[in-house]
């Protein structure tokens, strides 16, 4: 069967939304290097030596970089059949928030605007998530998080009725006289110590409470490696399905096998 051509909306969409072309690839590559060089000059800002000897260099490498992203946000909503299922995705809001920003501050004007001004200029760190996409296994470890959200959830009750439990016996072995001065704050020390924190502004005197926390800090360690192997667990189930980058020029929704042809959200075709 003769391969249908591609209209430029498809090409457009098989270059901004995968990674299996080489265009694809080249403007992933880009738009990787403009993330981290917006993200670095948010950071310099914050700098007031560099902001006040670099500020103006600093503002016009800022505005290249945002109308490079403002392109990049039009070009991914013409690009699909259904624009608001970019618009309204995860990464569609990230992208407006971390580009918006920088276009409002400009009717941001004297000095009594600028604590709002800052604090929107601020927003532009959201660009980091945009990284997220880079990521070949993020979409595993969503899912993986999504599968074992109930289980970790029933962990985490667990750990907050063992620490409501032993905050309480602290708080009877030790009393107000060295620091325990109520449940909440006992029980706020064994969030503390369960955890292996220790930020140390209460610690037990006695020789009994010592041996308590003791066991406590012991118990912290297996703790915090059981909602490690609960999401490695469900990460092992999904890691077999062999997927690709191919992106549905409808949906827009990712995840297909390497044979896939249509999309299994919409059905719609996929570039191929």
């Amino acid at each position: 069967m003769k391969k249908q051509p591609q209209n430029w909306k498809d090409k457009l969409h098989e270059v901004i939304y995968e990674a299996d072309t080489r265009g694809g690839k080249f403007f992933d590559i880009i738009l990787l290097i403009a993330i981290l060089s917006s993200v670095l000059f948010v950071m310099l800002e914050s700098v007031d030596d560099i902001q006040l000897k670099y500020g103006n260099i600093l503002n016009v490498g800022e505005w290249v970089l945002t109308i490079l992203f403002s392109i990049e946000y039009i070009l991914r909503i013409i690009s699909i059949k259904k624009p608001s299922k970019y618009i309204f995705s995860f990464y569609g809001i990230i992208d407006f928030l971390s580009t918006i920003p920088k276009y409002l501050s400009i009717f941001f004007i004297g000095t009594h605007s600028l604590v709002a001004l800052r604090a929107l200029r601020l927003l532009r760190i959201f660009r980091i998530l945009k990284l997220a996409r880079f990521i070949g296994e993020s979409n595993n470890f969503i899912k993986a998080l999504k599968a074992s959200r109930a289980k970790i959830a029933v962990f985490l009750f667990f750990v907050l009725i063992l620490c409501m439990i032993l905050g309480t016996i602290m708080y009877l072995i030790e009393g107000g006289e060295n620091g325990f001065t109520s449940i909440p704050r006992s029980v706020y020390w064994a969030v503390v110590t369960l955890t292996t924190v220790g930020y140390g502004d209460i610690a037990p005197h006695t020789p009994f409470g010592q041996f308590v926390a003791s066991i406590i800090m012991v118990l912290g360690y297996g703790i915090i490696a059981v909602p490690t192997g609960i999401v490695t667990s469900e990460m092992t189930k999904i890691f077999d399905v062999n997927l690709n980058t191919q992106s549905c020029p409808n949906c827009s929704h990712g995840d297909h096998n390497d044979d896939a042809i249509y999309c299994n959200h919409c059905g719609s075709k996929l570039h191929n």
